[in-house]
């Protein structure tokens, strides 16, 4: 089986699968796993598919992940959807993020002979774009034929330094904000006829920029305000601005909500006006250290590796966020994210193979 899980990782790599084009392989997916049922949600250029299989009584265990990938970009040493094998290692656009991943679950499922339950498998065409079509769509689906899982593996890059190195078992919420700060237009040589906007903000920017808004928990780091941007005037050096634009992101935990946000802007802007503009992009989610899936998937990482894995929920967000909010418990596990998005992305062969080696006994784990 090894052998196959290289075999079909290299086809899933040879697809041009830029979103929200899936380059063929659900349909190919859906092939390779015949036995499965099948069910397809195709909306606005993005195809989604859901293909299941029960065995029995018993719970619903299901990994999910995206066979998109983002353009390549330049700097390549080899055609991007061209696998190269060199020194171990196999190079192709989604390499990491997460082709790696597509393949080893799917492996482990066409494995799987036996299981106390239902394994199933969720896979999009528009994780790396706007994924208003994608996995959201296919849960809102599964909800109205009864077939959400109880567990979900979302096989997205996880691991730091050493493969098996780390889990995430959430992930924070987004919160992005614009503050438009407003003053009164003037010539700059006569400052005491407008009222400067940069400087109403800038003996306070230090209680704004990088602050954070909770003390973090167990499972989360402080929500912090992060500046993205500052801009306002005419690029003219005689003309003060009437109004400055501050961007911002908070990464917040269940801790922070965007009621905190507006609270605290309005404390420290106190008596200036201002209009704020706020969007929660994602919200904040974690699964219980003790659940089942948390507790069976660290325990198949460290005998396949001998590593413990620590439990996280930094980065980004991920569709396992939409999981979330379903109530699944829900974590993500995969290969070494340090390659992806970049020219040359890369991941070895040996952690392929492990990663296909964890989930057949995360299978095997719910029998």
């Amino acid at each position: 089986m090894n052998k196959n899980v290289v075999d079909l990782f290299i086809r899933l790599l040879s697809a041009e699968s830029i979103t929200p084009d899936d380059g063929g392989l659900m349909a190919y997916i859906e092939r390779y796993l015949s036995d499965f049922e099948v069910i397809r949600v195709d909306r606005e250029g993005v195809k989604n598919l859901f293909l299941y299989k029960k065995f029995g009584d018993g719970v619903h265990l299901n990994f999910a992940g995206h066979v998109d990938v983002v353009p390549p970009g330049d700097g390549w040493r080899s055609a991007p959807f061209e696998p190269m094998i060199l020194d171990g290692r196999i190079y192709a656009r989604g390499a990491q993020d997460m082709k790696s991943g597509v393949a080893a679950f799917v492996q482990a499922a066409k494995a799987a002979k036996e299981f106390r339950g239902m394994i199933s498998l969720l896979l999009t065409s528009d994780e790396e774009g706007d994924g208003t079509y994608g996995t959201k769509i296919m849960l809102k689906e599964l909800e109205s034929r009864s077939l959400l899982p109880d567990f979900s593996v979302v096989a997205e890059p996880t691991c730091e330094e050493r493969f098996g190195d780390a889990i995430k078992i959430g992930r924070r919420g987004s919160i992005n904000g614009i503050l438009t700060i407003y003053g009164k237009q003037g010539h700059a040589a006569y400052p005491e006829k407008s009222d400067n906007p940069v400087h109403k903000i800038a003996p306070l920017l230090d209680r704004l920029a990088g602050v954070d808004l909770d003390s973090g928990d167990s499972d989360f780091a402080p929500s912090k305000m992060v500046i993205t941007d500052i801009r306002g005037g005419m690029e003219v050096t005689n003309v003060t601005p009437g109004s400055l634009r501050i961007m911002f992101n908070v990464r917040n935990s269940t801790a922070t909500t965007e009621e905190d946000v507006s609270n605290h802007i309005s404390k420290v802007l106190d008596g200036i006006s201002y209009d704020l503009d706020l969007v929660q992009g994602s919200y904040p989610f974690v699964t219980n250290r003790d659940s089942k899936i948390v507790q069976n998937i660290s325990k198949c990482i460290e005998d396949v590796t001998t590593i413990k894995p620590k439990l996280s929920t930094a980065g980004g967000t991920s569709d396992a966020r939409y999981m979330g909010s379903y109530g699944i418990d829900v974590v993500e596990f995969g290969v070494i994210n340090d390659l992806i998005h970049t020219p040359n992305e890369s991941t070895s062969i040996d952690e392929v193979i492990k990663l296909y080696t964890v989930f057949t006994k995360l299978i095997e784990s719910f029998k």
